[in-house]
């Protein structure tokens, strides 16, 4: 141990200054000081793999990790802290049962843009929201009340990952006399948006982050560190946005999944920290785990721009520089791969219309939407309206320069006396109340006002499909003709089915490219070439007219945007307002669950005995059968609750009215619902149906009638038949939902076979207790001549060692898989039946 002075404080540090050469990346040696500071709970074996990091040997390592704080939001938190509530119903003493290290919790997943394009829409979609959600409100007032080491912002402060950034993030901890780099794990994906600010923090699944937080270590296999070398500057015209899904598809085409990516070269020194945490935010679509900035001059000027404390601040100045933690642009470490990019190539940019990865040239977004439709057979002027232009998501409100470019963008259209298409939902949801007080403060919110984007709320909102109606026109022609609309939005996520279930196809862009569709109406104006829109007295008026120049973006933003705005904004920040403080909460250390909600019932996931050895898994049929790229908006339930749906029906069954259904997401605590709409997303493909969309397969239980996924399931299990899936590559990519592997798990998978599996979504299947299983390289499904409607037989599982290779059999095929349980803690997890299962024996055992 070391000691660190910083002005009149004295602190002990794990040094690592002595451990690392210039040549190691920056995330190593976090990853080694946070093993050097508990090395006293690890195996030496951990140590000398990060001291080796690069070797072939420290690839295979697996190393026990213990992030300084956990990080939630309502939809993933409220089940959460429900397993826990359930883990104290059956301790002997409740109040042992607490968070060991620091959580927070953000609520900011559960408004719904009902309300729009009025300035009552804020306080109406507010009202409905605390309609809505009282119950889970108040789960949550209970938990904070009653558990140690758990904070929540209510409703209303802004999107997790912007808060963080803003605010809750310190980049170095202390803890008594101890100071440690701000390790954050979050329930989220985009976690890594606080990467920007020098802090290496990733998404996990709620199961792993609910051992976490119960003091269990988090377990990975070393990762190879790509490094990505900017050089150039960003052209005249080119956004962080276009910067930021350049490298999405650039990186996604290399293949960094598993990955730690790290920025490097002398462009990063040409980014505002804004810039990175845009950047840092798409890792998840990009594939890596990480997507780190180590801190420099530009951390430390962004901290004291958002007003953090003086000496937080040179705090973490200190320990970076002591550490050798502090980025020294000249040395270069040696990482497993490097990727290269010229900012200077970078043009103005779309990604759609499913996938963040697929880039689109502004200049050929209207030909590429075209051919889109022509290949789905749809032609005729009335498609590609845009239904809706959302200003939305942390991802791009988070960047000032972005949001005061839409603004004066809008300002200039309405001087130009432009309007926004009648049939355009308009929205503006932003990460924090700092975005709106900065926009009203240079006079500029009337101008996007004017053009119908008014604030609806501080949420997520569009971007993870709490989009609410079409306008009622479109919504009718999208239902009853068969017209396409779409979306645009300046989000990080457009996969199929997600934004809104009459958009069909759905685009990722800048805010002031969100504003100029708006404008347009259609998809089909090439902006780059064709007026945006007539001025009153016939005018063709241009986007190139429209846009403002970088000096007058920056005038605005240094003009008004100071770092008492920020301290002001987040002076109470677990404050809620009076909806919040009225609602009550319960007391005591045990819930009182009530059997007649339909929000909150207690989760059956700790429940029922070990089993071992684990069995076979014998006679089992294929649930559903999917291809490549299933993303978890396809497993996990997610957007509206339809009424004719299981879930729908349910609920109508239980006395509640259509418009009181709300969402997937509010109803995380209710497993009840939740697996009800598992494999239901309206968009999802399933083999054993082919030309069938949505929730439905083939029910060999019932003669092979077709069947809701649900229902063909509950057949399965009346019949003592287990299940398993089939999948393509890429399996479980998108969101970090705990409930693509607990859905699935109550359906009664045991098993799903893949060509690939995203990491998050691979642990949160081994963390219910479900196995997953890839084909070898070369082969897949369709090579091995699988139909989906083979009995399937997995045997060895009592066995099987950590990526052994097993048979499966299949009818009277046979064929071998690799058992994807990577670490010894992993297989520990499985065999024990999850990760809840093993949690609760451990707490028992200790208290």
């Amino acid at each position: 141990m070391s000691e660190l002075v910083v002005g009149p404080r004295r602190y002990r540090i794990a040094g690592i200054a002595d451990l690392v050469t210039s040549r190691m990346p920056y995330t190593i040696r976090i990853l080694l000081e946070n093993l050097l500071r508990h090395r006293d709970r690890i195996p030496r074996s951990h140590l000398e793999a990060v001291l080796e990091w690069g070797s072939e040997r420290s690839f295979a390592t697996a190393v026990d990790l213990r992030p300084a704080r956990v990080f939630l939001h309502d939809t993933n938190g409220v089940p959460l802290l429900a397993d826990i509530a359930a883990m104290r119903d059956v301790a002997e003493r409740a109040d042992a049962i607490n968070p060991r290290i620091p959580a927070a919790l953000v609520v900011d997943h559960s408004v719904i843009a009902e309300v729009f394009g009025t300035s009552a829409a804020f306080e109406r979609n507010v009202d409905v929201e605390y309609e809505r959600n009282a119950e889970r409100y108040r789960f949550l007032r209970w938990a904070q009340a009653s558990m140690r080491n758990l904070d929540v912002v209510p409703p209303g402060k802004g999107i997790m990952h912007q808060v963080n950034l803003e605010r809750l993030a310190q980049v170095v901890m202390t803890d008594g006399d101890w100071a440690y780099p701000d390790f954050c794990l979050g329930t989220d994906s985009h976690t890594t948006m606080v990467n920007g600010l020098g802090v290496l923090g990733w998404g996990i699944g709620g199961i792993d982050a609910e051992a976490a937080m119960l003091g269990e270590a988090v377990t990975m296999l070393l990762p190879p560190v790509v490094g990505v070398r900017l050089t150039g500057a960003l052209p005249v015209g080119a956004t962080a946005t276009d910067l930021v899904l350049t490298i999405t598809e650039l990186l996604r085409a290399h293949g960094v999944v598993g990955t730690f990516v790290e920025f490097h070269g002398e462009g990063v020194r040409r980014l505002a920290l804004p810039d990175r945490a845009t950047i840092a935010n798409m890792s998840p679509e990009f594939g890596s785990t990480c997507a780190y900035f180590p801190i420099d001059e530009e951390t430390i000027r962004y901290l004291r721009f958002t007003g953090r404390p003086a000496e937080q601040v040179a705090l973490v100045e200190a320990y970076a520089k002591a550490q050798k933690l502090w980025h020294q642009p000249d040395s270069v470490a040696d990482y497993t791969e490097v990727v290269e990019l010229d900012l200077g190539s970078v043009l103005p940019s779309l990604a759609g219309p499913r996938r963040p990865q697929d880039r689109i040239t502004l200049s050929a977004a209207a030909s590429a939407l075209d051919a889109e439709l022509a290949s789905e057979g749809r032609v005729g002027d009335e498609h590609g309206v845009v239904g809706i232009a959302a200003i939305t998501s942390c991802t791009n409100t988070s960047n000032p320069r972005l949001m005061v470019t839409a603004a004066l963008l809008a300002r200039n259209a309405v001087e130009r006396g432009l309007t926004s298409k009648p049939w355009v939902k308009t929205t503006l949801s932003p990460g924090s109340r700092v975005v709106t007080d900065y926009l009203d403060a240079a006079g500029l919110s009337p101008f996007l006002q004017e053009l119908g984007f008014h604030l609806t709320g501080y949420g997520c909102m569009t971007c993870i499909g709490a989009s609410g109606p079409l306008v009622d026109e479109l919504q009718e022609a999208v239902r009853d003709k068969g017209v396409t609309a779409v979306s645009v939005l300046s989000g990080n996520r457009n996969f199929a089915g997600r934004i809104n279930p009459d958009t069909r196809l759905n685009y990722l862009a800048s805010p002031p490219l969100v504003v100029a569709y708006a404008l347009a109406g259609t998809m089909r104006t090439d902006l780059t070439r064709e007026p945006v829109g007539h001025s009153p007295d016939g005018t063709p008026v241009f986007l190139s007219d429209l846009w403002p120049t970088a000096d007058e973006v920056t005038e605005v933003i240094d003009s008004v945007l100071t770092p008492e705005m920020f301290t002001q904004a987040y002076r109470a920040v677990y404050t809620g307002d009076a909806r919040w403080e009225n609602l009550g909460q319960a007391d005591g250390g045990r819930f009182a669950w009530d059997p007649a909600s339909t929000y909150l019932r207690r989760p059956p996931f700790a429940d029922g005995p070990v089993t071992h050895p684990v069995p076979d898994i014998e006679g089992a049929r294929v649930l559903v059968m999917l291809g490549d790229s299933t993303t978890t908006d396809h497993i996990s339930p997610a957007g509206a609750i339809p009424v004719d749906s299981p879930a729908g029906r349910y609920l109508t069954d239980r006395g509640v009215g259509r418009f009181a259904f709300n969402t997937y997401a509010s109803r995380r605590g209710n497993h009840e619902v939740m697996v009800r709409g598992a494999f239901a997303n309206v968009q999802l493909r399933n083999q054993l149906v082919p030309g069938v969309e949505g929730g439905y397969t083939l029910s060999l239980a019932e003669d092979g009638q077709v069947r809701t996924v649900y229902d063909a399931a509950m057949a399965y299990r009346d019949a003592g038949v287990p299940l398993v899936v089939l999948g393509g590559a890429q399996y479980g990519t998108g969101s970090s939902r705990d409930w693509a592997a607990k859905g699935p798990a109550l359906l009664g998978v045991r098993a799903v076979l893949a060509e690939s599996f995203e990491r998050i979504h691979r642990a949160n299947l081994i963390g219910l207790g479900v196995l997953p299983l890839q084909y070898r390289p070369g082969e897949n499904a369709r090579t091995l001549g699988l139909t989906g409607r083979e009995m399937i037989t997995i045997r060895g599982l009592a066995s099987m060692e950590v990526a052994s290779t097993i048979t499966v059999q299949a009818d009277e095929r046979e064929f071998h898989v690799v058992v994807r349980l990577d670490t010894t803690r992993e297989q520990q997890i499985y065999r024990s039946g999850g990760i809840l299962k093993l949690v609760s024996q451990r707490l028992a055992a200790t208290i």
